[in-house]
């Protein structure tokens, strides 16, 4: 983080209003966003609605979340949602697989919907017909769209921060992604 007088006067707006919001700091992806004050400010209001006001579950939230930075390798983010999706009840067993690079099966119908549609999405740029249709099934138009959309961003903030080498924060009992592929 660049020192507060180092800053512009559109930096120093943005950095207050995104420290004035829900995520009550300038961290991860919003440091080297800094650089680009009006688009880290765009940016994070994308994100603080997927992230805090979405339709979606908080725990499908997260679990697509680890699915994308597992997928773009990206420290950060794993070591900051992994912990959020144990406690929003994705199951451990999950994150062992997501870790891994394996497929995390589920017995919860909307994780494995998520997991579908997300992976697809990954992998292909788009969705087959039987994932599309389980997902809408599940969480309707507003949140195939917020789902698609959640992975746009997470990929997007997690490719900024692996080109400005951000690294991971520690988190107690979480260890970062090892190399991809496992």
């Amino acid at each position: 983080m660049m020192p507060s007088e180092s800053m512009s006067a559109a930096q120093r707006a943005a950095a207050e209003a995104l420290i004035a919001g829900p995520r009550k700091a300038v961290f991860g992806p919003f440091i080297p966003l800094m650089r680009s004050p009006e688009l880290m400010s765009r940016v994070g209001a994308v994100g603080e609605y997927l992230r805090f006001d979405s339709v979606l579950e908080v725990r499908i939230r997260e679990l697509a979340m680890c699915l994308v930075a597992r997928h773009v390798s990206n420290q950060f983010e794993w070591l900051m949602h992994a912990p959020l999706a144990l406690n929003a009840g994705v199951p451990p067993t999950s994150l062992d697989a997501i870790a891994a690079g394996r497929y995390p099966h589920s017995s919860a119908a909307d994780e494995a919907a998520a997991v579908d549609l997300v992976t697809e999405l990954l992998q292909h740029h788009g969705v087959s017909d039987s994932s599309y249709a389980a997902a809408l099934a599940l969480f309707k138009d507003q949140g195939v769209v917020e789902l698609t959309t959640l992975v746009g961003y997470f990929t997007l903030v997690c490719w900024v921060m692996n080109v400005a080498r951000t690294p991971g924060q520690a988190q107690p009992g979480f260890s970062g992604l090892s190399a991809f592929p496992t």
